[in-house]
């Protein structure tokens, strides 16, 4: 037999099953490298929506305008980001961690969040605040139990989970609460292979 499937509902079914999601229903995975993707996993399987496509979170609209999640959430997105931000600071730990490199700017978030760098952490306040609103979008129409987030920007870690899980309830009805629990994905870049093998 031969499956052909969609990486980031691949990656969603191997978190469900084998990851952060275990134990959860609904669970709802999103992967943030170059681009931003999604998937949702019901009772054990993958959602699919009607033919072309599903759960496209990376196509989310933040504004009237068209402005999507992927345009302001992407890895190439914080990338430029970071390159304008420190354009006027070219003695912030951030810019002197990226002195040098050109390209995946966003790999160093985290070392310059970890040197308190005020940059960083604006940076990183827009992130979580614009996915704390799609995600939003998530909650009202599917609830999960979980949001796992994965991708190279899920690297950033345990400050983009706290972000977002302090953001979304802003976000939310209140019926709802806080919202879905938010966990950082535990394969890694093995996600998309397991969830290959379990399908």
């Amino acid at each position: 037999p031969v499956v052909i499937e969609n990486d980031a509902n691949t990656a969603a079914l191997a978190e469900a099953l084998r990851g952060a999601g275990r134990g959860f229903n609904p669970a709802f995975y999103m992967n943030m490298g170059s681009g931003v993707g999604g998937g949702l996993t019901l009772d054990g399987k993958i959602y699919h929506g009607a033919a072309p496509g599903e759960v496209e979170v990376g196509h989310l609209r933040l504004d009237n305008d068209g402005t999507t999640v992927e345009d302001h959430c992407s890895g190439w997105a914080v990338d430029r980001a970071i390159r304008a931000a420190i354009a006027d600071a070219p003695d912030s730990p951030l810019a002197q961690l990226i002195r040098g490199t050109q390209g995946c700017e966003a790999k160093h978030l985290a070392a310059a969040l970890a040197q308190s760098d005020p940059i960083a952490q604006t940076i990183l306040d827009t992130l979580t605040r614009d996915l704390a609103f799609a995600l939003s979008h998530v909650t009202h129409l599917f609830h999960p139990q979980v949001i796992t987030l994965g991708g190279g920007l899920a690297l950033i870690g345990e400050s983009l989970r706290q972000g977002i899980t302090e953001k979304l309830p802003d976000f939310l009805m209140g019926i709802y609460s806080n919202g879905p629990e938010i966990k950082l994905a535990e394969l890694g870049e093995d996600a998309v292979p397991v969830g290959a093998l379990l399908l």
